[in-house]
C-alpha cells in the first residue's frame, strides 16, 4: 500500500490541472509559452501518476482495469474480475 500522503499528493495534482485545463488550452492555442511557464507547475497534465485504486501502486500500472499487475493478478485468481481468466494451453 502506497503512503497515504503520495497519494493525497496526486489528487492535489488532479484537481490543480482540472482548474487550469481550460487557461492551459487557450495559452497553448495563442503560443505563449511565457504565460504557460508562469502557471503552477502541477497545472501540467503529465505531472499526475496513475496510481492502482486499490493498493496506490504507481508502477506496473494496467489502464483497461486502473488497478496494478499484483492487485490484478490477485483479483483474477478470486475470480472478482469478469471474463478474466487463467490461460492455460
Amino acid at each position: 500500500m502506497a503512503k497515504t500522503s503520495w497519494i493525497n499528493r496526486n489528487e492535489r495534482k488532479r484537481k490543480t490541472v482540472q482548474k487550469f485545463a481550460a487557461l492551459r488550452a487557450e495559452l497553448k492555442a495563442k503560443g505563449d509559452y511565457i504565460g504557460l511557464s508562469q502557471l503552477p507547475r502541477d497545472a501540467s497534465p503529465t505531472r499526475v501518476v496513475n496510481r492502482c485504486q486499490v493498493s496506490g501502486r504507481r508502477r506496473a500500472y494496467l489502464r483497461r482495469f486502473k488497478i496494478s499487475r499484483i492487485t490484478f493478478r490477485e483479483l483474477a485468481s478470486q475470480g472478482l474480475i469478469p471474463g478474466v481468466t487463467k490461460a492455460s494451453w
